[in-house]
């Protein structure tokens, strides 16, 4: 396996596809997943030549299950080594969910002084802080992260069965045809990883207030959110972060759920090879 070792000892693995001279896309999973979870839009991008590049946060998928360092600065941190180590520059950052916030701490804290990023996309992504606070009150009470916490110490395989069969994918509305394959795979990338790490994982997502890092992002960044997502509501994250961003662009999705990078990949990733040609 490809893995690099950050400097408290943890071994992130990586995928390093294409040519090493083509422009790199990098990209930066959500919880509780893993690198896998870009399959679809790394063979695409791939087959348009681009250099793609993937990451398991640490503890999830075949990286480190460590005990610690399970935060927003770490996973970036984490990051930086691996672009550090490939020399990755002038890349394009895309992060989901939880890798939204990954990556655009990535960029404001590691990538743009050096030359490394040439722009960010944000797909569902939890910036700008998912938890209500007094200065963010339209934010999910931190009641519903403990019950996600709750869920996972009580039986994470069923809960990793129940996210993505309801909420995450939208197989939940009306109509909705569920895809037992897309829900095993997600188990199965969620199961790979340490329960440890997807525990705490639940406090750096929704607790971290990125609204320092996207005031100073300066690339062009996109902001991609669907309308019907069920698990990052679109008023507390894409609405907000779009205020904050010196340089960003704001596309909605009507009906699409949280996962629409696999339920509508057909429509995401056209959209996303536009704004990297753009």
């Amino acid at each position: 396996m490809s893995t690099i070792t950050t400097t408290d000892g943890v071994e992130i693995y990586y995928k390093d596809w294409g040519p090493k001279d083509a422009q790199p896309i990098v990209f930066h999973h959500g919880w509780p997943l893993s690198s896998d979870d870009w399959d679809t839009q790394m063979l695409y991008f791939l087959g348009n030549g681009y250099r793609v590049i993937a990451l398991d946060r640490r503890g999830h998928g075949r990286s480190t299950q460590v005990g610690d360092g399970h935060d927003m600065d770490h996973y970036a941190a984490d990051a930086n080594v691996v672009m550090e180590h490939l020399d990755v520059t002038n890349a394009v950052h895309i992060g989901h969910s939880t890798g939204g916030g990954q990556a655009a701490r990535y960029v404001a804290r590691h990538g743009q002084p050096q030359g490394r990023v040439a722009k960010l996309v944000l797909i569902g992504a939890v910036p700008p802080l998912m938890v209500k606070t007094p200065a963010n009150p339209g934010g999910l009470p931190v009641e519903v992260f403990d019950g996600l916490r709750k869920q996972l110490a009580d039986n994470r395989s069923q809960f990793y069965i129940d996210l993505p069969t309801g909420p995450f994918y939208g197989f939940n509305r009306s109509g909705a045809k569920p895809s037992q394959p897309i829900i095993l795979n997600w188990w199965r990338q969620g199961m790979m990883g340490g329960a440890k790490a997807h525990y705490d994982g639940i406090k750096a997502f929704s607790e971290t207030d990125f609204t320092e890092d996207l005031k100073v992002i300066d690339v062009p960044t996109l902001a991609m959110h669907g309308d019907d997502d069920q698990i990052v509501p679109i008023a507390d994250s894409a609405l907000l972060s779009i205020k904050l961003l010196k340089n960003g662009t704001l596309k909605v999705y009507e009906n699409f759920p949280h996962g629409m990078c696999t339920t509508h990949a057909d429509i995401v990733n056209p959209d996303l090879l536009a704004f990297i040609k753009g």
